[in-house]
């Protein structure tokens, strides 16, 4: 029987249906992802509390290979990592792993390239591929642990941000069945809901759907606090402008500790006034936010520049003596190319 399916696109459920329409016990599903998943198990014949004969059979039903590594860079400045995967169709996509106190997040990529074209990101000077399979998104994750596993490196990697090249929610279901698998506790990566943060330039509909869906945590890439600025800066803002977007906002499910947290990427003389910040503030009011201030990381080609650190704390203040938990979080990897897309292009 030819190979034709990647194990690693299935969430557990899917698995169990499959098994099932293929008169195999749906129980072996959970036996195959823990071997997948917590034993980091490449070949079927190594799972050896399956039969022989099932063993043959899955090998020939599944494949489970990893990704390409084309390249990783380490940075001198901070030990952050960013790899570069090289799919199947010769497309790239990139992975940051960033070392925090006690742990690793790692942020993972859902697209060839993005379609957002928003004016400021190096990835859409790339255009739009394709987006990933469930399996390119899982993989990211798995095979980066496998690789601090062979290292032995003492930190557990146990956040994951859906931040790194594409828009997720503009792959959705895939998306979705990766978050199921990430954070399946029993049989999947055992990452915390908490821990996974989703990113999105704001899909209204989808973002509505992501709070049915599931129960992780929602970033908002903002960077504008008006509409005329926001449609020069993000395009998607005309499909769904800010009184949309505030308002799925503030109607997305949340426990009473948790918050949105709105991405605001600060460029030189474009969004960095006082002004600027006094409305952030008070667009926000009624929302349950936090806000990250990113100084913009500039890149060749770009029109932009970063403010100067003065600018940017005077930026913050304003926002923290509105009461507003504001980080301003200075971009890591800076001397490797780590800015989404960054790397890729240079391939």
């Amino acid at each position: 029987m030819q190979k034709s399916y990647d194990i690693k696109n299935f969430s557990l459920k899917e698995l169990e249906t499959f098994l099932k329409s293929k008169n195999i016990p749906s129980f072996r599903a959970k036996q195959i992802f823990k071997w997948v998943y917590l034993k980091q198990t490449d070949s079927f014949h190594e799972m050896t509390d399956l039969s022989k004969e099932f063993r043959k059979e899955a090998e020939n039903l599944f494949t489970n290979n990893r990704l390409f590594i084309e390249e990783i860079k380490k940075s001198k400045k901070d030990n952050s990592a960013k790899f570069l995967f090289r799919l199947d169709d010769g497309n790239y996509i990139e992975s940051v792993l960033i070392p925090e106190k006690d742990h690793f997040t790692l942020c993972i990529s859902t697209q060839a390239g993005c379609r957002q074209n928003c004016s400021f990101c190096m990835t859409a000077k790339t255009g739009f591929k394709r987006n990933l399979t469930t399996a390119e998104i899982v993989s990211q994750i798995r095979d980066i642990q496998f690789s601090l596993i062979r290292e032995q490196n003492p930190m557990r990697l146990s956040n994951i941000v859906f931040m790194g090249m594409g828009e997720p929610l503009d792959n959705y279901d895939n998306v979705l069945r990766a978050i199921r698998v990430i954070t399946d506790q029993d049989f999947g990566l055992k990452i915390s809901r908490r821990r996974v943060t989703v990113s999105t330039a704001g899909l209204v509909p989808e973002i509505e759907q992501l709070g049915k869906d599931t129960s992780v945590s929602l970033a908002v890439s903002l960077n504008a606090p008006d509409n005329e600025l926001r449609n020069r800066l993000m395009p998607i803002n005309k499909r769904y402008p800010l009184e949309q977007l505030l308002k799925v906002c503030r109607d997305y499910p949340m426990t009473k500790r948790e918050k949105i947290t709105f991405e605001y990427i600060l460029i030189k003389d474009v969004n960095d006034s006082f002004e600027h910040a006094k409305k952030l503030a008070s667009i926000l009011r009624k929302i349950k936010a936090k806000i990250n201030l990113i100084p913009f990381n500039s890149h060749s080609g770009s029109e932009f520049t970063r403010p100067s650190k003065e600018q940017i704390e005077k930026f913050g203040k304003i926002l923290l003596d509105k009461g507003y938990t504001v980080i301003v979080r200075w971009s890591k990897g800076d001397d490797i190319d780590a800015a989404c897309g960054q790397l890729s292009a240079k391939h």
